[in-house]
């Protein structure tokens, strides 16, 4: 039995599959003693629903409606594969500044050395306790596990799953503004070794305390589910969330974990922190990013050349990116000093358009590639543990292969566009980057993407060339970044031969890559609420689908009422499709139309 105030309402939720009318009257009448006027009785009837992940397993009732989307289960597999190989990493690298303590005289635990002292867990919005009960079950060596929520609803489902899961020893559910937490937890012998950030929305609120709660050489995983604002849609508000501003460009999603990073990186800084990511990724509707927090005041002052603006045009929507600083290496020492530029002129070099400009961003590596390579084989020798195993062993796959150094990307589609041609096969546009002396990639954000170290006037040579063998049979307008690009001849030889390397290995290998839509109406899911009135709630939703179709078709109906101008001139062939009335005394213009039509 759960009881909440709500709206200054005791609100009593019992959860029983078989409730007789006595046990139900004498509940009622002890709760009525409390205050008549303020309590309130719902029986749910309805059994709990089991949702079995990985080894957990959670209990849903009907009227404890705590968030849960299943889409995410690749996420919390993600998070798992991350944790054991940093443990792992930790474990065998004695020089580690993790304060992980080996204690080499005790035995294994999973494969790997049991650490001296306790290694402790914060995860900071557990909702339902699924991942912190996955975490405990099929993780080695975590002594305690704190899942944290501010909701009592949430908490009593936590409290529920931990003891159906009998994790008690080590998930300790705990009922606290997960800031305030974190910043209780901000002294060194307080910290944690690992916190876990997955917010519903923007995760800005808690990077501040984040930063400040994680040990030296721990591990910080945070979630950014709000992609509309780091994709470009409100750059305004991306820059008072996360202090840059938002492009609205083909590689959004890439730069959408530059920007999160980069946010990272400044919180961290403000403390003589610096962050150094293992493994960023971008799947489904947010990106996840899995970073180490040292301490190191000297280190915190290359920050500045880690970080860039960018020059997008909105003509070609070619880039270009500016360093923030530089650091040069003098002797036995570092000389700091800010960046030159700007790379570009005020318009752009191959179509004449302006330019806009978005960032700070993180310019660095998105990733450690050992680290990736040490949990790619892990997963391969696990993969059966994991529902999305697959998927898992495919991204991670994509990332290794990924250019490291060449941030951002094009993406073929977008090149092609722009100029109005034909899209040349992947491997032919591939190929004819490598036999121009460049190396190029794919992103694991993009099906399409362009990933390369090439100069952009070699991309838009490599399109002036197909365009000249394949001719663009759309009329360009004048001044358009088309038929300025267009007009200039290639600079270089092009050659579209194809080539073995071209074929990246894991497309040779069947991997899945890029996932499809797993289920229908898979993205973000509605703010976790009580289900009380969740009948009514989805009853509005049935009720306002297609609301703008509705009204649109109900304003092109009342056109209905003015009369048809070319049915009067006998050129409408619409016929009784047509928006306008045909109906008016004009047997003139009627004959007019049918012949009109016969001719057609």
């Amino acid at each position: 039995m759960d009881i909440f105030e709500a709206s200054k309402t005791y609100v009593t939720l019992i959860s029983c599959s078989a409730l007789d009318d006595v046990q139900y009257n004498c509940i009622s009448s002890e709760l009525n003693t409390i205050d008549p006027e303020r309590s309130s009785v719902f029986i749910d009837k309805t059994p709990y629903t089991v949702v079995t992940e990985g080894k957990a397993e959670v209990l849903f009732p009907s009227s404890h409606d705590v968030f849960y989307n299943p889409v995410q289960e690749f996420n919390r597999d993600m998070s798992i594969g991350v944790i054991k190989s940093y443990l792992e990493a930790c474990m065998q690298n004695t020089a580690n500044k993790s304060g992980i303590k080996v204690d080499k005289s005790e035995k294994e635990c999973g494969g790997i050395q049991k650490p001296k002292e306790g290694i402790t867990v914060l995860e900071a919005l557990a909702a339902s306790g699924l991942r912190s009960v996955r975490y405990a079950k099929e993780i080695p060596c975590l002594t305690c596990i704190i899942a944290n929520d501010f909701s009592h609803q949430a908490v009593e489902s936590m409290k529920r799953n931990i003891k159906h899961n009998k994790v008690e020893e080590i998930v300790v559910p705990s009922k606290e503004e997960a800031a305030i937490l974190m910043y209780q937890h901000r002294s060194h012998d307080k910290r944690f070794h690992i916190i876990d950030v997955d917010p519903y929305g923007s995760p800005a609120p808690f990077l501040d305390s984040a930063v400040q709660a994680v040990r030296d050489g721990g591990l910080l995983m945070i979630t950014c589910t709000d992609m509309a604002i780091l994709c470009g849609n409100s750059s305004e508000t991306c820059r008072a969330k996360y202090g840059a501003v938002s492009l609205k460009m083909k590689s959004g999603h890439e730069m959408a974990l530059r920007i999160v990073l980069q946010s990272i990186e400044s919180h961290a800084n403000r403390y003589g922190r610096y962050i150094v990511p293992v493994l960023s990724l971008s799947a489904d509707f947010y990106v996840r990013v899995f970073v180490k927090i040292y301490t190191s005041p000297s280190i915190v002052k290359q920050s500045t050349s880690k970080l860039a603006m960018v020059y997008l045009c909105t003509g070609c929507e070619t880039y270009n990116l500016q360093p923030l600083g530089k650091c040069i290496q003098k002797e036995k020492s570092l000389k700091f000093s800010p960046g030159d530029g700007p790379p570009v002129d005020m318009l752009c070099s191959h179509c004449q358009h302006r330019h806009q400009i978005g960032g700070p961003i993180w310019a660095a590596n998105l990733y450690d590639k050992d680290f990736v390579l040490a949990m790619l084989q892990e997963v391969q020798k696990e993969e059966h543990f994991y529902g999305t195993g697959k998927r898992m062993i495919g991204t991670l796959s994509v990332i290794l292969e990924e250019l490291e150094d060449c941030p951002l990307y094009y993406t073929l589609d977008r090149l092609c566009g722009v100029v109005h041609c034909t899209m040349p096969s992947m491997l032919q546009f591939r190929s004819a980057i490598l036999n121009a002396g460049y190396q190029v990639s794919l992103s694991h954000t993009n099906r399409t993407s362009i990933k390369t170290n090439a100069p952009a006037s070699t991309l838009w040579d490599i399109i002036r060339t197909w365009t000249m063998q394949n001719s663009v049979k759309r009329k360009l307008e004048k001044g358009s970044a088309a038929e300025i690009i267009l007009n200039k001849k290639p600079c270089i030889e092009v050659s579209f031969s194809l080539r073995q390397d071209a074929n990246p290995s894991s497309r040779q290998q069947n991997l899945l890559r890029f996932q499809v839509n797993p289920e229908p109406h898979w993205g973000p899911k509605a703010r976790a609420r009580t289900s009380l009135w969740s009948e009514k709630q989805i009853e509005k939703q049935q009720r306002k689908q297609g609301k703008r179709t509705k009204i649109r078709s109900e304003s092109l109906g009342s056109l209905k009422k003015y009369p048809c101008k070319r049915f009067k001139t006998g050129e409408c062939g619409f016929g009784d499709k047509c928006r306008y009335s045909h109906n008016f005394e004009d047997k003139e213009a009627e004959g007019k139309n049918e012949n009109y039509l016969t001719q057609k």
